[in-house]
């Protein structure tokens, strides 16, 4: 039986894997600082809240500017707080062409 090995290119990543935000800092090398919101419904009190988390992205190209709107995923640790990777820019922002 031969064992079959598969990078991380190829193997095909889960939906639940993937996040959308919006990157609000392009300050440092090779990452990007995206801001991501969700909602749910408070247990005792029924009202809808609106948490928002902010992630390190590594974005080895650096196509990513302030303003656009991205898709992330969850990876290996590159460092402490590093773990996301960039996908893809789904919108850029109207500021910058």
């Amino acid at each position: 039986m031969q064992e079959q090995r598969f990078s991380m290119e190829e193997s095909k990543k889960s939906p639940e894997s993937f996040m959308a935000g919006t990157v609000v800092s392009d300050k440092m090398d090779k990452t990007v600082v995206v801001k991501t919101e969700r909602t749910y419904k408070h247990p005792r009190f029924g009202k809808t809240m609106r948490v928002s988390k902010k992630y390190k992205v590594h974005d080895e190209r650096g196509e990513a500017k302030i303003g656009d709107t991205v898709e992330i995923y969850t990876g290996r640790p590159i460092a402490k707080t590093k773990y996301m990777y960039l996908e893809r820019v789904i919108k850029p922002h109207a500021a910058h062409n």
